[in-house]
């Protein structure tokens, strides 16, 4: 019998740099030790998860990538109003300080070893992918990057100097559009909030659909939509277009618990399996899988607990079960029965959940 394959697991990283990108918002660098770097050697359009223990609360956040492929891992981070975990990086983590990571993941990313044509469609954070994706494919000396890039004002664009520093360093072959929705701007196709009217026009008058070959969108729910109703109305194929939300709810959730409490109503017997070994438990009907589990299987891997970042990604291999949102698997991956456990209530008598699959 094979062994289940190895799952990733946190290391302590020394933070190397924290750079002021803006008044909220912050790169954070890691320094990654010699016996580490496979581990984290990364592919643009990646994430880390990083761990925050404070008491009985043990919270995990999914940050995008922010740096082109080969330098050291850095994550950009924008402050959500009293988040427990992105107030604490912008304003407390300095460098010296040790943070828990796990390895990159995260499938953002494309095979993107032959020159091609790019666009990003991102707003705010959003751009944080999209900046280690350009980066990294312009080195090439052949690649196009054009990005449309939302945000309120001048002042709230994150990583502005470095955007432009690219395209001085790679002129007509980066396209660098700012449309900003609460500052005027000399042009009225710049003013504005970056919605589905205003993206067309923008796609109509700048560049050449039929010949993108990779389409990114990143930013919030509204955008990401609009975005691909375009796309799909322009007769854009599916396969082109890459999409990832970035989760702004930062409102934690319930403190794991150590004890296991006796369950009301309707409940279900799911096996659970992680890193070989299965456990059954009688878990509630209401409450998604991930959450009633983990207070005996404190081990469950997670990061956002909202759909959106994929880390606890398992798959459905008996029983019947009911996604109740999913922003981060593909549906290929759902049709093989995957799913994201903070999303998902067991349905049938019997349910077995398998991480390791």
């Amino acid at each position: 019998m094979s062994a289940p394959p190895r799952r990733p697991r946190f290391h302590p990283l020394r933070v190397a740099g924290v750079e002021r990108l803006t008044d909220d918002a912050v790169a954070v660098t890691f320094d990654v030790p010699d016996e580490l770097a496979d581990d984290y050697r990364f592919r643009p359009g990646q994430a880390l998860t990083l761990r925050r223990v404070v008491g009985d609360r043990d919270e995990r956040r999914s940050y995008s990538i922010c740096a082109p492929v080969g330098a050291a891992p850095r994550v950009g981070v924008r402050e959500v109003p009293g988040g427990f975990f992105s107030s604490w990086l912008v304003h407390e983590v300095a460098p010296g300080d040790e943070i828990e990571v796990l390895p990159p993941s995260g499938t953002f990313t494309a095979d993107l070893t032959r020159p091609a044509d790019h666009v990003f469609v991102v707003a705010g954070s959003g751009i944080t992918p999209a900046l280690s994706l350009a980066a990294t494919v312009l080195r090439d000396g052949e690649s196009t990057v054009t990005v449309f890039y939302g945000n309120r004002r001048t002042n709230t664009v994150m990583f502005a100097d470095e955007l432009a520093d690219l395209k001085d360093r790679h002129g007509p072959r980066l396209q660098l559009v700012h449309v900003l929705s609460r500052e005027p701007r000399d042009a009225e196709l710049t003013s504005g909030r970056l919605d589905g009217a205003r993206l067309r026009t923008l796609v109509e008058n700048l560049v050449d659909a039929e010949h993108v070959d990779h389409w990114w969108l990143c930013g919030p729910h509204g955008m990401v939509s609009d975005a691909r109703e375009l796309l799909t109305g322009l007769g854009v194929p599916g396969e082109r277009v890459h999409q990832e939300l970035f989760y702004v709810d930062d409102v934690p959730p319930e403190p794991v618990r150590g004890d296991e409490e006796t369950v009301t109503g309707p409940s279900s017997q799911v096996t659970v399996v992680l890193d070989g070994r299965s456990t059954t438990l009688a878990l509630p009907r209401d409450e998604p899988v991930l959450d009633s589990a983990q207070r005996v299987r404190s081990d469950l891997p997670f990061a956002c607990k909202g759909g959106v970042c994929g880390t606890c990604r398992a798959r459905v291999t008996d029983g019947e079960v009911q996604m109740r949102r999913n922003y981060a698997l593909e549906p290929e991956e759902v049709q093989a029965g995957y799913v994201l456990t903070c999303q998902t209530l067991p349905v049938s008598e019997a349910v077995t959940v398998d991480y390791d699959a």
